[in-house]
């Protein structure tokens, strides 16, 4: 069983000629050998609107291949723009058709801004975990932070009944106490005392997911630290691709590769592999199984 926590259709990357629809997907997904995949909206935030891809996309998709696709919700905490605003009406009914997480939630704002804290609590008090962007840079998009997360560490703190699921260069940067810079993918040992283990230490509520360029790096640029960190973390973390950005089948997402080399290299026990590949995430969102 293979279980990705972080997909995407829709016109979901600056190459404006391809549009990935469901269909694109589920062939992907067989071709690859994923059962199932959690489908992340993108356009409710103005930094991800030229993606063309909301909530109602991936609601309407997901019903056509119920067995097969997982919806989340994507809400913008600027609605409303004040740090009480009840959005209720919307996680009620988000959830009533079925979403299982808040994501992908990348607005250019700072991570602990009052907004996003009110978002994040209620979005925990639906039961709904919230799976974040990182990217630092002023023209990026997704959430804003100082080295050594201080403001993620905050809404850990105080949104302790709402699950984060960490993801994104800057976040995955972070897993070295050495970050020279955290827009791109760092190369070269992991140094310990890095702020993404020392608050998944801390913290019960923050997870993390495998996906895109950024996670795959930060697990395989000191493959020796990262068998130790996904051993440790191995309740926590959560295999993802975040890798259909394209239609065709003919290659292989370097995220599946590695999920291949660990179980075939047998680098892990089978118990650690299956909570990573699905039992973690089924859990999570209480899917059975």
């Amino acid at each position: 069983m293979l279980i990705d926590v972080h997909g995407h259709i829709g016109r979901v990357a600056m190459d404006r000629r391809e549009y990935v629809d469901v269909t694109n997907l589920i062939a992907k997904m067989d071709a690859w050998g994923i059962d199932r995949t959690c489908l992340l909206p993108l356009s409710e935030h103005p930094e991800g609107a030229y993606l063309e891809c909301n909530t109602e996309d991936i609601i309407t998709a997901c019903a056509r291949y119920p067995e097969r696709l997982i919806p989340f919700c994507l809400i913008d905490p600027r609605y409303g723009n004040h740090p009480e605003m009840d959005f209720s009406h919307l996680l009620e009914e988000y959830k009533a058709r079925g979403c299982k997480g808040l994501g992908e939630f990348l607005p250019k704002l700072d991570f602990d801004d009052p907004r996003c804290l009110n978002l994040y609590r209620q979005a925990g008090s639906f039961g709904l975990p919230v799976l974040f962007d990182m990217m630092d840079g002023p023209h990026s998009y997704g959430l804003c932070d100082d080295y050594g997360l201080p403001k993620l560490a905050h809404a850990l703190q105080v949104c302790p009944g709402t699950i984060f699921i960490g993801h994104g260069p800057t976040f995955w940067a972070e897993i070295s106490a050495e970050v020279p810079a955290r827009s791109g993918y760092p190369t070269g040992p992991v140094k310990p005392g890095g702020a993404v283990p020392r608050l998944m230490r801390q913290y019960s509520n923050l997870w993390a997911d495998t996906s895109a360029g950024s996670g795959h790096n930060a697990l395989t640029r000191d493959p020796a630290f990262g068998i130790e960190f996904l051993d440790e973390f191995q309740d926590k973390m959560m295999f993802g691709t975040d890798s259909c950005l394209r239609s065709d089948v003919s290659g292989v997402c370097s995220n599946v590769a590695y999920a291949r080399e660990l179980r075939a290299a047998k680098k892990l026990s089978v118990a650690a592999l299956e909570k990573i590949e699905w039992r973690n995430c089924a859990r999570l969102l209480g899917l059975g199984g």
